[in-house]
């Protein structure tokens, strides 16, 4: 007997078709706008995951992550998933059932260690900081001393949450003094900021690519010292990681340097995608890319505070491709998301909101990767200027503009 499918899942009228996402000017937390090149790399056809080709172009991957991350690690590859895969990864491999961990806190994804410390069995010992602040590593001396068996510290390179950086070589100089090995978020951080893995000791690190790599969203670079990889082969009494697919001694069979062994089905065409971005900031070069970060956060800080605004991170430890930037306290409730959403539906431009306890006390301006150029900045200053006057602040028109020309003509005069 002929069976049909049912449509009855649809609304009456609803016909489903195609999906045609709309033009966005991307200067949130992320994703940041992403290159033809990539976008072009990404629609190449696909192909077997164990194929020779393939496995060449994961070999060139892994050298241009090295690049990336300024280290000589023979495990560094990119997982199939986000940046919290590259979290959990590290920690579920790195902390046994009982293991007491410090984890540094000064935003969420601090408090995110914190939640993947005691999902793999740990005991978190939390060093809090102020939320805009940097990890104090006076505190991570002070805990180190008083708790001598933790074997493992992690704390937030660059916090999204708040746009503060944190001092990563220092922190790290001082976990080894006592023995420890460290874990770094730097989904942020990549290619945006200085981050020397070798040189600054960094055992564990993972990033996004949607990031300043400015990648399609779904990878998450990562690299591990020899030391890890040793503590992950002596886990106690041959202790399985809980998770099997982001268990390391499975996943270097895959990803190693010899013949590989089938682990899972990586996602070939948004690592045809990573490729490309790579390729591209191995061109720009890493230290242009950080000058070009700073030069136009230079430019949009210019332009926000001759507005009248205030960031919330002291200059010294603000992050260039992170902007958060306070809510005047004279906006009733709910007036900061208005804002947001005009933004939105007359400029297609993304800004992002306060987590937390900056929930409505900031906004979030992103400058990475392909998100942070002249024009975005220029765009999103006349944009403010424009529509903060409706929500009764006053703005002189042109004020902001200038100011972030100034910058910008200041820096092609010392080029010249």
């Amino acid at each position: 007997m002929a069976t049909h499918a049912s449509s009855q899942v649809f609304a009456p009228g609803k016909v489903i078709g195609s999906f045609h996402p709309p033009k966005r000017i991307l200067m949130g937390p992320g994703p940041s706008e992403i290159h033809p090149r990539v976008l072009a790399a990404s629609s190449a056809p696909s192909m077997g995951y164990l194929d020779p080709v393939f496995v060449g172009m994961m070999d060139e991957i892994k050298q241009l992550i090295r690049y990336a991350y300024q280290t000589k690690n023979q495990l560094t590859f990119p997982l199939s998933g986000p940046g919290s895969v590259g979290m959990e990864s590290s920690f579920v491999n790195m902390v046994e059932p009982g293991d007491p961990v410090i984890v540094m806190r000064n935003g969420v994804f601090g408090g995110r260690m914190v939640e993947n410390v005691q999902r793999s069995g740990g005991h978190p010992i939390v060093i809090d900081d102020p939320w805009g602040s940097p990890c104090d590593p006076n505190k991570l001396r002070e805990a180190l001393q008083a708790n001598p068996s933790v074997r493992t510290v992690g704390f937030v390179h660059a916090e999204t949450s708040t746009g503060a950086a944190s001092d990563a070589k220092t922190l790290s100089g001082i976990a080894h003094e006592f023995g420890a090995l460290v874990i770094c978020d730097a989904v942020t951080s990549l290619a945006g900021v200085p981050l020397l893995v070798d040189a600054w000791g960094i055992d564990a690190v993972y990033s996004g690519s949607q990031k300043c790599l400015s990648c399609v969203p779904g990878l998450s670079p990562v690299s591990y010292s020899d030391a890890v990889i040793d503590r992950v082969k002596a886990r106690k009494d041959r202790a399985q990681v809980q998770s099997w697919f982001m268990d390391l001694n499975l996943v270097l069979d895959y990803w190693g340097e010899t013949a590989r062994t089938y682990h899972h089905t990586a996602p070939i065409n948004s690592l045809f995608a990573l490729h490309e971005s790579l390729v591209m900031l191995h061109e720009e070069g890493l230290e242009h890319s950080w000058a070009r970060h700073r030069l136009h956060h230079e430019a949009f800080k210019a332009g926000i505070e001759a507005m009248g605004l205030e960031f919330l991170v002291h200059p010294d430890f603000r992050l260039p491709q992170m902007n958060a930037v306070k809510v005047p306290e004279t906006f009733a409730p709910g007036v900061e998301a208005q804002l947001r959403k005009r933004l939105l539906a007359d400029y297609s431009m993304e800004i992002g909101a306060g987590l937390g306890p900056l929930a409505g006390k900031i906004w979030r301006f992103g400058l990475m990767g392909q998100s942070c150029s002249r024009a975005n900045v220029m765009s999103c200053l006349g944009a403010l200027t424009c529509e903060l006057p409706e929500f009764g602040m006053h703005v002189k028109m042109g004020d902001a503009e200038q100011a972030a020309l100034n910058v910008y003509n200041k820096a092609a005069q010392h080029q010249a």
